[in-house]
């Protein structure tokens, strides 16, 4: 079979687009496309994303998140400074507001120098130093986390790609996979197209592209929406820079914190509630068909019954701003409801096993380079959650590698 194109990606998030972008820097002259279904890039997670560079502090030695968040923080600095995005290395706190959460500060601070993470440990006057309205009775301040505009980013990357010769096409939808021994043929809103490795980065539709190819994932997006506030702009010299809870790792997200971003807005959130739609950022917002796919997923309910009693209050903290400021006041004690005011959501995009379990690290399917016998033309980014804005070029070369190897694989 003919082809219009060696190797389309699906979707022009930030993984989408870094991965147009390591490709075309790996192999020039190679036929690349890209296809996203919106107007714009950077429409969805990568467009309402918090914009913090993460450190790695978190994430579990030795896994792709650790690997990929250290080595990516100081990657996405050195790629920012010289695309002259705007940034900044501002370092964060993490917080212990009770005695209950000291021992797992202590393991997390284990955590970062195992991860190669310099960490410093904070008394109550220490995190004065750096954040006075902030209260706490231990922390840790983590100085390699930093902030960014990666909707920039994003668009760096696809400029980057177009100049090498990529053809990015945005407004374009898929709408059917044909995969043969010799390619893939796709079908979409303005036509037909045929390439030798289909590259699968659709993020909150990342499992419904890898069944449309015939692929079947084990796991399904199921998702949370992100509510934030930001403070009033009279307001926002409560916040220097970024403060953090610390973590309760019997619930998968990290809790509501204050985030300064790179154009001195402060956001303040998120919660974590179900979403009613794969694309909805708002209660008001519901897809029928996104509905019944989460409530027939028996991996939906496990959650549920693990995690209950957490939902519930994330549930009263979406409803209430009463609730919301209180759980804010915990770290900021002199902030107030009137002090904020509602900003843009987001859905993270959260593939979840059939047990209920939520895949911790960045997971890929589809060819596997080191399976001989694979015969596989399609690439799948399964999950790819936070950190992967941080760890975006990181992320595309892995994703580039195994497309390349899949092309080469099938001739």
């Amino acid at each position: 079979m003919g082809y219009d194109v060696d190797v389309l990606v699906v979707g022009g998030g930030i993984v989408g687009l870094s991965t147009a972008y390591a490709l075309t820097r790996a192999r020039p002259g190679l036929a690349v496309a890209l296809l996203e279904k919106e107007p714009d890039f950077a429409a969805h997670q990568t467009g309402r994303n918090s914009g913090v560079i993460h450190s790695g502090v978190y994430y579990r030695p030795g896994s792709l998140k650790a690997r990929y968040a250290t080595g990516g923080a100081a990657e996405m600095v050195e790629f920012c400074r010289e695309h002259g995005i705007p940034y900044q290395v501002t370092g964060k706190l993490i917080v212990a507001t009770g005695a209950a959460e000291l021992p797992r500060l202590a393991a997390l601070a284990e955590r970062g120098r195992e991860n190669g993470i310099p960490v410093a440990e904070l008394g109550p006057d220490g995190i004065r130093e750096h954040e006075p309205e902030v209260t706490g009775i231990a922390g840790l301040h983590v100085g390699t986390t930093g902030i960014c505009d990666f909707p920039a980013v994003a668009r760096t990357y696809a400029r980057l790609a177009e100049e090498k010769g990529a053809e990015l096409r945005t407004g374009t939808e898929l709408r059917a996979v044909v995969r043969r021994p010799d390619g893939v043929t796709v079908q979409t809103s303005s036509g037909e197209l045929r390439c030798g490795v289909l590259v699968n980065c659709a993020g909150l539709h990342s499992d419904r592209i890898a069944r449309l190819t015939g692929d079947d994932p084990g796991v399904r997006i199921v998702p949370f929406r992100g509510e934030y506030y930001e403070l009033t702009e009279a307001r926002r010299a409560l916040v220097r820079g970024l403060v953090y809870p610390v973590p309760d790792p019997a619930f998968p997200f990290l809790g509501v914190h204050l985030t300064r971003g790179v154009h001195g807005d402060v956001h303040v959130g998120p919660n974590a509630v179900p979403a009613l739609a794969r694309e909805g950022y708002d209660w008001r917002t519901l897809k029928l068909r996104d509905l019944a796919e989460t409530a027939a997923f028996p991996g939906t309910w496990q959650i549920a019954r693990r995690h209950w009693r957490y939902e519930i209050g994330e549930l009263h903290r979406s409803l209430s701003k009463r609730a919301f400021t209180t759980a804010v006041q915990r770290l900021l004690p002199a902030v107030t409801a009137a002090d904020l005011v509602p900003a843009t959501a987001g859905v993270r995009a959260q593939a979840v096993a059939r047990d209920g379990s939520l895949l911790d690290d960045f997971a890929f399917a589809g060819f596997d380079p080191a399976d001989a016998a694979s015969a596989r033309r399609t690439v799948h980014v399964l999950n790819a959650p936070s950190p992967a804005a941080t760890a975006s070029l990181a992320i595309g070369r892995e994703v580039a590698r195994r497309a390349l190897a899949a092309l080469e694989a099938g001739g």
